[in-house]
């Protein structure tokens, strides 16, 4: 009977897990092929695309899924389930989560490393001319390599960085040297891997304080303002048409005489041109939005926008009042630096964390709920880097824009989500940090019973309680994804400024989003500045 409960429960979360998989591939593939551009699309750039993007989203679920199991457990009353009541059992299933994290984890470093870098640098050197396969392949090779040893580098700091005490002193080289090796060997790979993601998650963390929080403020109020007028943008547009043709037949009559122009005549001319040219393509992109029908049912669904852009800032801000407590909890009741500003359970009120507790007895919406969050940290990267591009300090490399994106791009927006996610596990855990370590677990405690006579004995009654620090181990499982995020101390206290930084971005993101006017219905189609590197097309 425990063994059948066992297989009934874990075919349940994993398949919950394979559902969440073919949506995530269906919406990778859609999401894809919308931005893709029509002329430069190749196959292995598609492909590599997908996937990547596909093994960001999934290693996003399986945070739901590792909480899930652990809660599975045990019951309501804070018992374990018949099924897993032998340690052995509960290691077991923990086991094949971690191997799950293992397997995503080890692809993310194939593909951050070697996978991506490689097609993007065979593409890079197709730009040149009279370049033949094998020397395409032979020089992206060359420039892989580099990133390669990078992260062998990483996965050996890693592997022996001591995270214990080393043999005391009088102890040989040799003792030390076994003692590492042994340290390594009794971790199961674990530190060498933890190392290699927690450097990428502080990557991911530049990226998440750029991209992440400019999109937590963007995506809302360009929901709830709308789009401007497209007849009022093609009268404008119109008008500035003629405005620019007066300027530059204006500028032809001082050469009708036979005279040329002079230099900074010349230099206007071409600046009135190039504007004309920029100003015709708008106005037929403009006539071609104002014919689609896709305009047309987006004005019909304006009110629902209105309130999903509601929705989409109340949220927001939750997000924002959950990171500043959790780290005013950390800066007020941690040990400090020295300890990762980690602090067991919570001593301030955490309201995203309070309403994920408070929602376990309702099965499943607490589950319902760490997803959605957990979708909201991607879709809102999204759409940061969508309206941002993608940028190396202050240069613009790529623009993200519908059916006009170029293959290198593609690759840059996809290894740039699969950091965000690598840090995206740490956020939620400084939103509600004792629901990510235990889930919704409880355990009992006996207390001694009040005496009503010297006859009473030693009766007890057994309280339940959630799952915290001062739970006893045997009592409580951890989840996996905890033990990934804190096997090394330092990158939690870098950890804790960035959400700090967080903070701080996302505020501003919602100033400049809120001084900022409507956005064109062709916003980023048409650009003054469109270059190859755009892959500026018109619409055919």
């Amino acid at each position: 009977m425990a063994d059948q409960s066992l297989l009934s429960e874990s075919v349940l979360g994993w398949s919950i897990f394979t559902f969440i998989l073919l949506v995530i591939l269906a919406f990778c593939w859609v999401y894809i092929r919308k931005f893709q551009s029509r002329q430069e699309s190749e196959v292995v750039s598609t492909i590599t695309a997908i996937c990547a993007l596909a093994i960001a989203l999934i290693t996003s679920a399986l945070l739901p899924v590792d909480i899930f199991l652990v809660s599975f457990m045990k019951y309501p009353n804070g018992t374990y389930k018949e099924w897993a009541a032998n340690n052995e059992t509960r290691e077991q299933i923990e086991d094949t989560v971690l191997y799950g994290y293992y397997t995503l984890y080890s692809i993310i470093l194939f593909c951050v490393f070697l996978w991506i870098p490689f097609v993007y640098f065979y593409y890079e050197e197709r730009d040149d001319d009279n370049v033949n396969k094998c020397s395409q392949v032979k020089n992206a090779l060359k420039y892989t390599v580099g990133f390669a040893i990078v992260c062998v580098v990483l996965l050996l700091i890693g592997a022996f960085v001591p995270l214990e005490a080393p043999p005391g002193q009088n102890s040989t080289q040799w003792e030390k040297v076994q003692y590492l090796f042994e340290e390594l060997g009794s971790s199961h790979g674990l530190p060498p891997l933890s190392f290699s993601i927690s450097t990428l998650t502080l990557i991911g963390m530049l990226a998440v304080i750029t991209y992440t929080a400019y999109g937590m403020s963007v995506l809302p109020l360009n929901l709830i303002k709308g789009t401007r007028s497209v007849a009022y943008e093609r009268l404008e547009n119109t008008e500035d048409i003629d405005d620019v043709e007066h300027q530059i037949e204006k500028l032809k009559t001082k050469c009708k005489d036979g005279r040329p122009l002079s230099s900074r005549d010349r230099n206007n001319l071409q600046e009135l041109e190039g504007k004309l040219q920029v100003l015709q393509r708008r106005g037929r992109h403009l006539e071609i939005a104002e014919r689609n029908c896709c305009t047309k049912v987006g004005s019909a669904l304006r009110p629902f926008k209105i309130l999903l852009g509601i929705f989409f800032i109340l949220v927001a801000l939750l997000f924002t009042v959950a990171l500043f407590i959790s780290n005013l909890d950390k800066a007020l009741h941690s040990a400090g630096i020295s300890s990762g500003f980690i602090v067991f359970g919570t001593n301030l009120t955490n309201p995203l964390n309070e309403l994920l507790l408070a929602l376990q007895p309702v099965f499943p919406l607490d589950y319902i709920l760490i997803t959605v969050i957990t979708m909201y940290f991607v879709v809102t990267s999204m759409a940061g880097i969508r309206n941002m591009g993608i940028w190396f300090f202050w240069i613009r490399l790529y623009k993200i824009r519908p059916k006009k994106t170029r293959p290198q791009a593609l690759l840059f927006l996809c290894m740039i989500l699969l950091l965000i996610v690598l840090h995206t596990s740490y956020m939620i855990y400084s939103l509600a940090p004792q629901y990510v370590m235990y889930g919704s677990q409880k355990y009992l405690v006996q207390s001694p019973m009040p005496s009503a006579g010297p006859t009473s004995g030693n009766a007890t009654f057994g309280t339940t309680r959630i799952c915290d620090a001062d739970a006893p181990q045997d009592q409580c499982t951890v989840t996996r994804s905890y033990l990934f995020l804190h096997k090394f101390w330092f990158f939690s206290t870098i950890y804790y400024f960035g959400n700090w930084a967080f903070i701080v971005a996302f505020l501003i993101g919602l100033v400049v989003s809120c001084c900022r006017g409507k956005k064109s219905v062709i916003e980023g189609e048409v650009e003054a500045d469109d270059s190859d590197l755009s892959d500026d097309e018109y619409v055919h």
